[in-house]
């Protein structure tokens, strides 16, 4: 159903998300049980079949068409002083991830992944949030349509993330928007400030969410209002992955920044989402904290790109490829436990 305010749609969306599937996860552990190792050996590679399982409604979970996305954006903010590169840097990334030549491109060919980039409007930055709201309510939820793009085609596992310079002052504003506590709690380094940068960071982390203060109890203004263009892509990508019913591996800070806000919204809004790593950026892990997700990954990266989410994307391919090939005790001929 559609109405004439934009953020209607997305908030239908929100309240009626489909659900894991019991009977594919009560097959995989029944599976799981007669397969030729001691139960709970594989750790959390038997989480991951369950969880793969349960989204993708297959008594045998596989991964077939595995997809990575890249949202790329540009943010009004870096005016503030808050990024070590300049806003130019995101065009010539994305230029760089279409000639193959970004660490992506290279942990992609290396599991096998599908690459798509998505480019937001990098000539027409959003409004400096110190200022204004960052987008319109229309541009919001379009873009988050727009981001539902990602899964078009189809796709059995989707991993989501971004490039633009600026977007870790924008993650760290989200953040502040969602979970309150201090502007310098929720900003870090990113591609490198140095420490007066990094004050300038929270101060225009601080000002933004000071100027727009009695609005931040809606997850969807927060988004609007502090985000950016591939933030509200990720969200709709992610939140478009569930109502398809495709798993979801969430890169890092800015990536999981996007999604904090549907868990805000709505809780079990990430119940079809893993994280692929926890980055080295500081506040990182204190956002997985908020939204429940542990990573998969810890390898003190921070690169963006959608490199964690990639790289975690093969240890998922093995977890699935282990439950759905390996032999049963039965068929081995091997004796079960005495």
């Amino acid at each position: 159903m559609t109405t004439d305010l934009p953020f209607d749609d997305i908030r239908n969306l929100l309240n009626s998300m489909p659900q894991a599937d019991s009977r594919a996860v009560a097959a995989v552990k029944s599976r799981d049980a007669e397969l030729t190792k001691p139960p709970g050996s594989l750790g959390r590679l038997e989480e991951i079949a369950s969880w793969m399982a349960a989204w993708q409604g297959r008594d045998v979970p596989r991964i077939e068409r595995p997809v990575v996305a890249v949202f790329a954006g540009n943010h009004g903010v870096v005016a503030q002083g808050v990024a070590a590169y300049p806003q130019s840097v995101t065009k010539q990334m994305v230029a760089n991830f279409q000639a193959g030549g970004a660490a992506v491109n290279q942990i992609c060919k290396t599991f096998d992944l599908g690459l798509k980039v998505f480019e937001l409007a990098l000539d027409h930055p959003t409004r400096d949030i110190t200022a204004d709201a960052a987008l319109d309510e229309a541009d919001c939820a379009a873009t988050m349509a727009y981001g539902m793009e990602a899964i078009a085609g189809g796709c059995d596992l989707l991993c989501v993330g971004e490039m633009g310079i600026g977007n870790t002052t924008i993650a760290a504003a989200i953040a502040h928007g969602l979970h309150g506590g201090t502007a310098e709690e929720w900003v870090g380094p990113g591609t490198g400030v140095d420490a007066e940068g990094l004050k300038r960071k929270a101060d225009a982390v601080r000002r933004a969410a000071l100027l727009h203060k009695p609005h931040l109890g809606d997850p969807l203004e927060v988004l609007r209002r502090l985000g950016g263009r591939e933030l509200a892509a990720m969200a709709g990508a992610i939140l478009g992955a569930r109502m398809q019913r495709v798993p979801v591996l969430i890169d890092g800070y800015v990536a999981t920044a996007a999604a904090a806000v549907l868990h805000k919204a709505n809780p079990s809004a990430l119940d079809h989402c893993m994280a692929g790593h926890v980055s080295a950026e500081p506040a990182h892990r204190a956002l997985l904290a908020k939204v429940g997700l542990k990573p998969l990954l810890d390898l003190g990266m921070r690169l963006g790109e959608a490199s964690g989410a990639a790289l975690a994307a093969g240890i998922v391919k093995a977890a699935v490829n282990t439950h759905a090939n390996m032999a049963t005790f039965a068929s081995a001929g091997v004796s079960g436990k005495a």
